[in-house]
Formats: structure tokens, sequence, C-alpha cells
């Protein structure tokens, strides 16, 4: 399989931006206390270290509808990684539809489902998003659209981006990953239809 290298520094994204970028104190000053870690990265927990559990299933269809397989996130919900900040419990509590309450293991949880199916160019650059305040659009040069549509491609690592500026934390627009689940390793055809079924749950405080 080819390398792919070529073909992410040839992706930009066109960020259609009116607002102008503000100076302010950035939290990432604040190791550990902010939704940045650095200016590039954002602070990621456990879910073992966090109230939520996330589970995940990927189901894999080829081009005609027929079923390749099923994938389940093997770690009992513990198995991912959120941002312990705010913006999360937001996310949760305003854009993943409607909750119902569970008990296990006599914890009570807030529940909640959310189907999201990828297209080809978001799988290229791993880009999920949930949410985008500004339009993005995918501008890719003619090589790379051509090897996308032939290369197979690994995954196991799937998100969900929130898409948003963050003037307020010294940031401007820029997608951060509030949700990550860890799958087994499974080979994906361009022409591949993938559905992600996200379960996550919150400790009911």
């Amino acid at each position: 399989m080819k390398v792919f290298l070529i073909q992410l520094l040839s992706i930009t994204f066109v960020l259609l931006i009116t607002s102008s970028i503000q100076s302010v104190t950035a939290d990432h000053l604040d190791p550990g206390k902010g939704l940045f870690k650095d200016e590039a990265k954002t602070e990621l927990i456990r879910t073992e270290d966090s109230n939520y559990r996330i589970y995940l299933q990927t189901v894999l269809r080829n081009a005609d509808g027929q079923l390749i397989g099923v994938i389940h996130e093997p770690g009992g919900g513990l198995y991912g990684w959120v941002i312990p900040h705010k913006v999360t419990d937001h996310i949760f509590d305003t854009l993943m539809g409607e909750k119902e309450i569970v008990t296990i293991d006599n914890i009570k949880y807030e529940k909640v489902q959310y189907t999201f199916s990828p297209t080809l160019e978001q799988r290229t650059v791993k880009h999920y998003p949930i949410f985008e305040e500004i339009l993005i659009k995918y501008e890719l040069d003619k090589d790379t659209r051509a090897q996308m549509k032939e290369d197979i491609r690994d995954y196991h690592r799937w998100k969900i981006h929130y898409c948003a500026t963050f003037f307020e934390l010294g940031h401007p627009f820029i997608c951060i990953s509030v949700f990550q689940s860890f799958n087994t390793v499974h080979h994906v055809e361009p022409t591949d239809v993938v559905t992600h079924q996200w379960t996550i749950l919150r400790v009911l405080n």
C-alpha cells in the first residue's frame, strides 16, 4: 500500500472565516486545567479516569450494500479517550440526541446513541465532525483524489470532532476530537460504506 505522506500534505481545509482573531490569554498556559495542552494539542484522558464510557460499533458494507463485518470496541467502554472539559458535556447534552437513564453494575448513567457515516474524504483526512461552526471544504488535487479512490486503508481509531472558534481560549477556528475510540485494526476499501454506532454513557450525578 502506498504511503499517504504526499496525499496528506496536499490536503487543505478551506475555512470561510469572516471574523478577526483576537489576542487573548491562552488556556494552555495552565497545563492540566484547560481545553488545550499546548498550542496544537488538546488535553485528553482515558475514559476509565472520567465520568464517560464509550462503546463503538463499526459496520462495514461494500458498495452493493452487502455486509462485510461488524467490529466492536473491545474495552468494555473504557478503551477510549475524552477531553476533560465542559465542552465535552456541552456536546453530550446538546448535539447527540435524546438521553435515557440506564443502570449498570449499580451505577446510573445517562445514555446517548449517535450514528455517523464518514465520507471517503473524511476518512482520508480523519476528520469526523459532529458540528461545524464554519463551512469546511476539502480541496484535493487530482493525484490525491486518484490515489484516495484506489488505496485500501487500515483503521483502528475513530473520533467525534467539534469544529468551532475558541477565541476566548487563545485559539482560532479548530476541530477538536472530543471522543475517541480504539477498535481492532480493520481494512477499508475506498468504495466501502462505514457506519459508526456510538453509544456513550455519562455517570449520572
